[in-house]
């Protein structure tokens, strides 16, 4: 695994109806800001589903894979507030994939996100290939490719501990929905995958906090 790459933190969960209120204002008035504070971390985006498994997703990246390994990451899970415990243990199948970024094509943060998970192995060359003709196509903004670190990966409290696929994962994002579900129907006919789609909710960068 390239620990100089990019990262990726990738959050997929579901929430109980009667949480999901206060879930959302701790992700917003907490959780995002919490993460996006640790040294490393360049920014968290929020995302809700259109169609996928899981309802809500967070993604944060960071200026390197090796930022999960940093003592100021790990330093984070010993000061976890009460509200933070409280819905880390209230997750309904979550999902928590920490990824090396490649393959990137593309500039920007599209309205709309696809994700392709990879039934079969997919190379940060192919999907460099692959963005780079979707690029031409009309809504495109970025695609790249996730490839979960295992040792890295590791469980949330409510996640199922075995199996845990460690499936790579192509991101498309685009500016609006039709053109998501186009661009994820065109990948899917040269890769092997199951496409989920997500609209964005918001997002915080570093650079905003200082």
């Amino acid at each position: 695994m390239n620990t100089a790459a990019q990262g990726m933190l990738f959050v997929a969960t579901d929430v109980a109806p009667a949480e999901e209120a206060d879930f959302n204002q701790w992700y917003d008035r907490e959780h995002v800001e919490e993460r996006v504070a640790i040294e490393g971390f360049l920014s968290g985006t929020r995302y809700q589903a259109l169609d996928a498994t899981r309802k809500y997703l967070g993604l944060y990246k960071t200026r390197t894979l090796a930022t999960f390994r940093s003592a100021a990451y790990h330093a984070a899970f010993t000061r976890q507030t009460q509200w933070s415990v409280t819905h880390l243990n209230n997750m309904v199948n979550p999902m928590r994939r920490v990824c090396a970024i490649e393959g990137r094509v593309g500039i920007g943060t599209g309205s709309h996100l696809s994700i392709l998970t990879c039934h079969t192995p997919l190379s940060s060359e192919e999907a460099r290939h692959l963005g780079e003709r979707m690029l031409r196509e009309n809504g495109f903004i970025t695609s790249s490719l996730l490839l979960p670190d295992a040792e890295l990966s590791t469980p949330l409290p409510k996640e199922a501990a075995a199996p845990r696929a460690m499936n790579a994962m192509l991101l498309i994002e685009s500016r609006e929905a039709a053109c998501g579900e186009r661009l994820a129907e065109l990948a899917c006919r040269e890769i092997n995958a199951e496409a989920q789609f997500y609209a964005l909710s918001w997002q915080l960068t570093h650079q905003e906090r200082t």
